[in-house]
């Protein structure tokens, strides 16, 4: 089968940063499914790990960890899907990834694919939906304990990226509150407002103050996608007493001291914990695939899809990767199918 790997991490400029290559079409077992993929996006995590990970010596790192596709095998274990089934899924980072013609991956964290959806549509969303549904309601628990005393706002910092695009929309339709999202230009502020951020603030500037300036009072949460380390002081300033943050990038540094005064918990979201360290729970992941399958079909949420890339290669793929190095991407960009042989 086709895919696209490489052997040796380091830089995208590398001539061999991403290279196409064949592999042996992989077999279900246990509750595996094979997926035949119709379309991938790209996360950052890609590109984390292409700079830093390399493969068993002598073999190849394929990447990708959202796919949409047809199920074409199920293991003997399987129960969930059958072949011919359409789904969409983020993969787990242990394993090899989707790009590729044919993939494997457990059952458990695969969901029905939104019908009313193309196939690059749903493959943008997988991996920052769970990432934004986990961050909301398992970490920052939204629905939850209320903070005493606190304006019931969220502020999501680094809005227009796919994780925050994902935030938004889940924050606007499924909670009470208000959202405060950050955005630096004027193409990214439209994208937010068109998601459904009720004000928008500038990342660029000060963030208190700005926030202070809406007259919503001091925010009970606040999600932080990107650049936590150069916002920390910030947040730390405009969170209310008692609140709840959380993050998800891997800041250089830093100073969880800046909130002790306010005893303010902090969380980290890692959408490939449970995958990893196969949790007793690890099937929430499947069943939260299903309701937002079910909430796009519904029309209460729409893929985050910013760009068509091309087809799966390994010239999109270096694109993709450039791109989203480049700081500047407005929700995810998606590669679709394979070039006719």
């Amino acid at each position: 089968m086709r895919a696209v790997g490489y052997r040796t991490p380091g830089p995208i400029d590398a001539p061999d940063a991403l290279v196409d290559i064949e592999r042996p079409r992989p077999v279900a077992a246990g509750r595996d499914l094979l997926v035949e993929v119709r379309a991938v996006s790209v996360n950052p995590v890609d590109t984390k790990v292409r700079r830093t990970a390399a493969p068993e010596p002598g073999d190849w790192k394929v990447l990708g960890w959202d796919a949409a596709g047809v199920v074409v095998e199920a293991g003997p274990d399987a129960g969930r899907f059958r072949p011919g089934d359409e789904v969409f899924y983020a993969g787990a980072l242990a394993r090899p990834g989707t790009n590729a013609e044919f993939h494997l991956v457990d059952e458990r964290i695969v969901g029905r694919k939104p019908r009313s959806l193309d196939w690059a549509e749903a493959a943008a969303m997988p991996l920052t939906a769970i990432t934004a549904w986990e961050a909301l309601f398992d970490r920052l628990d939204v629905h939850g304990r209320e903070v005493p005393g606190a304006a019931p706002v969220i502020v999501i910092v680094g809005g227009a990226g796919g994780v925050g695009s994902m935030a938004i929309q889940l924050a606007r339709q499924l909670t009470g509150l208000t959202v405060v999202a950050t955005a630096s230009r004027p193409e990214t502020a439209e994208w937010v407002r068109g998601l459904g951020a009720h004000h928008v603030v500038d990342h660029r500037q000060p963030l208190a103050a700005q926030v202070a300036a809406l007259g919503l009072g001091a925010p009970a949460f606040v999600f932080s996608t990107t650049q936590t380390d150069r916002h920390l002081a910030q947040i730390a300033e405009l969170i209310a007493p008692q609140g709840r943050m959380v993050l998800i990038d891997d800041p250089a540094s830093f100073d969880i001291g800046l909130f002790k005064r306010k005893s303010v918990s902090v969380h980290w979201e890692f959408m490939f914990t449970r995958s990893m360290s196969d949790t007793p729970d690890i099937g929430a992941q499947g069943a939260l695939l299903d309701d937002v399958s079910r909430l796009v079909d519904a029309g209460t949420l729409r893929t985050t899809l910013g760009r068509r890339l091309g087809t799966i290669d390994a010239a999109t793929l270096m694109e993709a990767h450039r791109l989203l190095e480049s700081g500047t991407v407005i929700g995810k960009l998606v590669a679709e199918g394979f070039a006719a042989d």
